[in-house]
């Protein structure tokens, strides 16, 4: 048996490069399609960010072997694999876009049969690469989750500028408060103080008419004596005038007499 030739070693190690590099690997049969139709799914695949190769099975099979891939079963009949790449734009391509792209196709397409393949080194069914391509593709997850965590932060952004303001108004409301309670506590001391000052001068005015109402006992000895004073010097007049007028009388009558 000669030595392999050189083409056939670069088309080894091109598919065991593809094999270790790609995200995700997909095998299918695509006998019966044409080259119109293998040209359209060519260009879907690689709008997708993937690649459409056609290698022979005996060269896949040596690739796998040394990578340890256990997919010699699905390498039965013209087999052409779907790989992960880089999209026209130079983004990355995901294992999602790629069977969304096979799935959709096959379905227009009845010839092409998907066999399995592999994500990141794991072996898919058919039916778990039909359940892969029914997820939302990356771009799209990635926007609802940036959905998702914006409206979060833009919550989180308008708590955080409504806690200055309400802090604001707080701290106005409770200095106005504490204001209040000072004029307050002022207002209340100053009328106690009046009420104080009033009650004393009650006390005084109380004391005053005490005094006044409760004449001493010398007081009341001086007033009697007085009185007794008036009384005696009015007694004193009245009999002096009486003298007088009798002495009159008597004067007048003895007159009478001599007459």
């Amino acid at each position: 048996m000669g030595e392999p030739r050189p083409e056939k070693i670069a088309i080894v190690a091109e598919v065991q490069e593809k094999f270790s590099n790609a995200e995700a690997v997909i095998l299918t049969e695509y006998r019966g399609l044409d080259v119109t139709d293998m040209a359209v799914l060519r260009n879907a695949m690689k709008q997708a960010g993937g690649e459409y190769k056609v290698y022979k099975n005996t060269l896949v099979r040596v690739a796998a072997k040394e990578l340890n891939l256990e997919i010699e079963e699905l390498l039965v009949g013209p087999t052409a694999i779907a790989f992960t790449g880089t999209r026209p734009d130079g983004s990355s391509g995901d294992p999602v876009s790629i069977a969304k792209t096979l799935t959709n196709f096959a379905k227009d397409h009845e010839d092409l049969i998907i066999k399995g393949g592999m994500l990141e080194g794991e072996l898919l069914s058919t039916n778990e690469i039909t359940a892969l391509s029914k997820i939302a593709p990356r771009e799209e997850l990635l926007a609802r989750l940036a959905g998702g965590m914006a409206a979060p932060l833009r919550e989180f952004a308008s708590l955080l500028n409504a806690v200055p303001q309400n802090f604001a108004y707080a701290l106005s409301a409770l200095i106005e408060a504490g204001g209040a309670g000072a004029g307050t506590d002022e207002t209340t001391e100053a009328v106690s103080d009046d009420e104080t000052v009033e009650t004393d001068s009650d006390d005084e005015v109380a004391e005053v008419n005490s005094d006044d109402e409760t004449p001493s006992e010398d007081t009341e000895e001086e007033t009697t004596e007085s009185l007794s004073s008036s009384e005696s010097g009015t007694d004193e007049g009245d009999s002096d005038e009486e003298s007088v007028e009798n002495n009159k009388i008597d004067g007048d009558a003895n007159e009478n007499e001599e007459s």
